[in-house]
C-alpha cells in the first residue's frame, strides 16, 4: 500500500497514510491529531490557532465534568469546542437559512487511555455536504481548509 492510499479500518474509520508521521486518523464525519501538550495547554493552543484562521469559540463544553455531576461517572478530560468564523458562518446561514442546525464546527480536545491528548475536528465538508447545496460544497471545502492547518500547527 502506497503511504497516499486510505486503509479501511471497521465501520467509518480511515487511517490516511499521507499524513505519516503525524499520528492523525480519519473517520468519515471528521478527523483527529495526537499532540504533544497536556490537556490544559492543548486546550489553549487548539483555542489560539482557532483564532488564528479566524475562528472564535463560541461554546466550551466540559463533557468529564457534566457527566460527573450529573451521572457522577468520571471520565477523563474530554471537552468540545465550538469554533465559529462569522465571516463563514454568515455566509453560510445566507445560502441557507436552517444551517445553524450543523453549526458550529465541533473540536473536541481528549485525553486517551494512554494519557495522550487528541484534538479531533469534525469534517465541514462532510456536514454541510448533507444539505447538497452547491453553494455549500466550496464553502464546507473551504472550512474544512482552514481546520486542517489548523490542525497542522498542532503537529509542529
Amino acid at each position: 500500500m502506497t503511504p497516499q492510499e486510505v486503509e479501511k479500518i471497521g465501520k467509518g474509520v480511515a487511517i490516511d497514510y499521507s499524513f505519516a508521521g503525524r499520528d492523525e486518523e480519519c473517520v468519515m464525519y471528521g478527523f483527529t491529531v495526537e499532540v504533544r501538550e497536556r490537556f490544559d495547554e492543548a486546550v489553549v493552543r487548539v483555542t489560539d490557532e482557532l483564532k488564528k484562521e479566524g475562528f472564535g469559540v463560541l461554546t466550551d463544553i466540559d463533557v468529564a465534568a457534566t457527566l460527573k455531576a450529573k451521572l457522577g461517572v468520571e471520565k477523563r478530560p474530554y471537552r468540545i469546542l465550538g469554533a465559529c468564523n462569522p465571516k463563514l458562518a454568515n455566509q453560510a446561514i445566507d445560502a441557507e437559512p436552517d444551517i445553524g442546525l450543523l453549526l458550529p464546527c465541533n473540536v473536541v480536545v481528549r485525553e486517551d487511555e494512554r494519557g495522550q491528548v487528541i484534538v479531533g475536528f469534525m469534517d465541514p465538508a462532510t456536514v454541510l455536504g448533507l444539505v447538497e447545496r452547491k453553494e455549500l460544497e466550496s464553502l464546507g471545502n473551504e472550512v474544512r481548509a482552514k481546520l486542517m492547518r489548523v490542525r497542522d500547527a498542532l503537529t509542529v
